[in-house]
């Protein structure tokens, strides 16, 4: 269980700060919910149930975890699938797990893709393009965070690292 204070990372939030831990009641059913804002957005308050096992909320990174993350962009990533939405699900399933070594070996391999289309002119597909948006910002966050600096600071080390 988290504490009121603690940093998370949460669903497509990234980063959160829990302010509090309390009771409430919904269609006749008490339970107990982290009440949590994005740690870049005091005005968005999110409600989430301490019992539910959907969701996926992670212990924000520890120091040497995050400098072991980031070696793993020194390695080629995970293997490249054709099929747009075969790679999407399987690429999806593989953030979903919560696991940061499957996550940054998505976010690797789709910014190796991403280069290489550069490089002739093209562009990834949306899906993959979304996809890395939205895990790369809570990535990048999540490594500043543990390593006291700055997202973009991060951004720059991994294109350094892969390029």
């Amino acid at each position: 269980m988290f504490k009121i204070g603690e940093m998370v990372i949460y669903s497509v939030h990234g980063v959160c700060v829990i302010d509090d831990i309390c009771e409430r009641t919904f269609r006749g059913e008490t339970k107990s919910y982290y009440v949590m804002h994005p740690k870049n957005d005091s005005s968005l308050i999110i409600n989430v149930p301490v019992d539910n096992e959907k969701v996926s909320m992670l212990k924000t990174l520890e120091k040497e975890e995050a400098k072991e993350l980031l070696q793993t962009f020194n390695e080629p990533g995970i293997s490249w699938v054709q099929d747009v939405r075969l790679r999407y699900k399987k690429y999806s399933k593989l953030i979903q797990s919560g696991n940061r070594s499957d996550i940054c070996n998505v976010v690797n391999t789709l910014m190796r893709k991403q280069n290489d289309a550069e490089k002739e002119n093209k562009k990834l597909s949306v899906q993959d393009l979304k996809l890395l948006e939205n895990i790369q910002d809570i990535l990048f966050n999540d490594l500043a965070l543990a390593l006291d600096t700055t997202p973009e600071k991060i951004s720059k080390k991994v294109h350094q690292i892969i390029q």
